[in-house]
């Protein structure tokens, strides 16, 4: 396949921003990845823009890409909306990489943009509203009573706190993996406070805060096991990436030293048993990546997860081969996971620190991890950082995600 490379890349800081709108936001990314990649706006061929519940909570349906890049000064060309839960981002990437791949065009853009925080009730609701939408919405409760049915009860007297659907279908996949290899809350806490100590040094995330892991535990309970601090946030914000060909990177300019887009697989959810883990679709994306690359989990230098939950790292990182299933805990345990070990995962902060904004986490993903190949992370940088991995996840259906990404990119050129 002819190479495909990432120019450019912008990430606005994940945050609350009541008052900004999805146009403001895609002006501000729209921007930043152009200056990153020392184009202009008459260079981009095709754009594909992500964005998850606009739809549902303001009722901008239809052509919301149209719309929001008009007002950022890019119309004219081919512009495709995308929708595909919270892998929206890394599908509008998918997409772009096709578009290039098939010799359409030589530089394309993608771009992810989610409002999540109105400030008024009514829209507020709504967004709750559209969690549900990720799931089949004629068998919500069948859903989660058969999530149930695989893991042990929550203890007695536990609290509950105000959560969404999404926080149970976590929390249930998390007690059928402590009820099958003995993982436990105390290993979530790990991985969420270790995520929160990434954050610290990562000036776009949304909370900058360290935890210990006792603070983690002693956090506002969700559903069992989860707490707060182990959970993404609600948060506004935009990413975007320009990707080009060998031709394109002339006419733009590129340098020698440059990020390489070695595999970008996306695959569905399939209807399997809930004990074939190597069925499930992170792990064929992982194994389809790895063969597509010519890799394997050893050469991988960093990675960013899709960590909705501290849950979600832990069985993310087993999927993707860094370790066996059901040792996913036990990993993060031994510091390997964190910046300075073996497999640093989620320097970024991850979703539970960074902030997931639904229709712009993939491209944050892949912000993040070209800079670590640019070496340009700072006190989170991954030293001699070359070959770097991203999976995201979205929606669920019957046991698992609806829809899973896993991509590689290496650092080349230099």
């Amino acid at each position: 396949m002819e190479p495909i490379y990432i120019a450019g890349v912008a990430q606005t800081a994940f945050t609350r921003r009541p008052t900004a709108s999805i146009k403001q936001m895609t002006i501000e990314a729209l921007q930043d990845v152009l200056a990153d990649a020392g184009a202009d706006l008459r260079q981009i061929e095709a754009a594909f823009f992500s964005n998850g519940c606009q739809d549902v909570v303001e009722g901008q349906t239809n052509i919301a890409g149209q719309i929001a890049l008009r007002a950022a000064g890019l119309d004219s060309i081919p512009i495709v909306n995308v929708e595909n839960a919270c892998a929206s981002a890394s599908t509008a990437v998918w997409l772009a990489l096709q578009y290039l791949r098939s010799g359409a065009g030589d530089v394309a853009l993608a771009i992810g943009v989610e409002k999540m925080t109105y400030g008024q009730e009514s829209l507020d609701q709504r967004m709750m509203e559209a969690f549900r939408g990720g799931m089949d919405v004629h068998e919500v409760e069948a859903t989660l009573q058969r999530m149930d049915q695989l893991g042990a009860p929550p203890p007695a007297g536990v609290a509950l706190g105000h959560r969404t659907a999404f926080m149970d279908l976590y929390a249930t996949m998390c007690r059928a993996h402590m009820k099958r290899f003995g993982s436990t809350q105390r290993q979530m806490a790990v991985i969420a406070a270790k995520n929160h100590g990434h954050s610290v040094h990562n000036p776009r995330a949304q909370f900058r805060k360290a935890f210990t892991v006792e603070e983690v535990l002693a956090g506002r309970p969700l559903s069992y096991p989860l707490t707060v601090p182990m959970c993404s946030p609600f948060a506004d914000g935009a990413a975007a990436a320009i990707l080009c060909t060998e031709r394109g990177a002339a006419r733009l300019g590129l340098g020698r030293s440059r990020v390489k887009v070695r595999a970008y697989e996306l695959v569905s959810g399939k209807e399997r048993a809930w004990e074939d883990f190597q069925q499930s679709g992170g792990a064929r994306a992982a194994r389809r990546a790895y063969e597509v690359a010519g890799v394997g989990p050893g050469d991988i230098d960093v990675a960013e997860v899709h960590d909705a939950t501290a849950f979600g790292e832990l069985y993310v990182a087993e999927q993707l081969g860094f370790c066996a299933f059901g040792e996913g805990g036990i990993l993060a345990e031994s510091g390997a996971t964190t910046l300075g070990g073996r497999i640093p995962i989620n320097p970024s902060g991850g979703l539970e620190s960074r902030g997931h904004p639904i229709g712009a986490t993939g491209l944050a993903q892949v912000f993040e991890l070209t800079q670590q190949l640019r070496g340009q992370c700072g006190p989170r940088q991954v030293t001699g950082a070359r070959l770097a991995l991203q999976e995201n996840g979205g929606g669920f259906l019957g046991i698992e995600e609806g829809v899973a990404v896993v991509s590689i990119l290496e650092r080349v050129g230099d």
